[in-house]
């Protein structure tokens, strides 16, 4: 556990600056797509989620360089997609993160941001390990360089 909490601090400090070199839609879509995923991890996506998400994606120094009504706006049509059907939910976001599959400097970087939505309350579970697990595997990523 220590070597991600260490993996996950390092890449906190660099995730904005290389954010900024992928700033575009593709780009926000996908990890707008894996924070759907962490949290939906737990089979549904409750109020206090979705709050706690659009809050941390508003203080986030790493989603800070887009739109923060476009952010909230691309999240709301991913939890729609989970609200009408988990599955349909899960498929439209992995498209958009899959569009990243063998660009593993991107790839890296939403793994990052999306571990970093999932330890935000201080609670990085098993759901949510098992879902940047799958996003992982959708990018061609192994989850061992994530301690995960």
């Amino acid at each position: 556990m220590s070597t991600f909490k260490n993996w996950l601090n390092t890449t906190k400090n660099g995730l904005t600056d290389q954010v900024k070199k992928f700033k575009n839609k593709d780009f926000m879509n996908a990890v707008v797509a894996g924070c759907a995923l962490v949290a939906a991890a737990d089979g549904k996506i409750e109020e206090a989620e979705k709050n706690k998400m659009a809050g941390y994606m508003n203080l986030s120094n790493e989603l800070k360089v887009f739109d923060m009504r476009d952010v909230i706006a691309q999240f709301n049509y991913y939890v729609s997609n989970f609200e009408f059907s988990p599955e349909i939910g899960k498929q439209e976001a992995l498209k958009a993160i899959g569009k990243f599959n063998g660009k593993p400097e991107v790839g890296r970087l939403i793994v990052g941001v999306c571990s970093a939505i999932g330890a935000a309350d201080g609670d990085f579970d098993e759901h949510e390990k098992a879902v940047v697990r799958n996003i992982c595997s959708v990018l061609g990523l192994s989850p061992s360089e994530f301690s995960l």
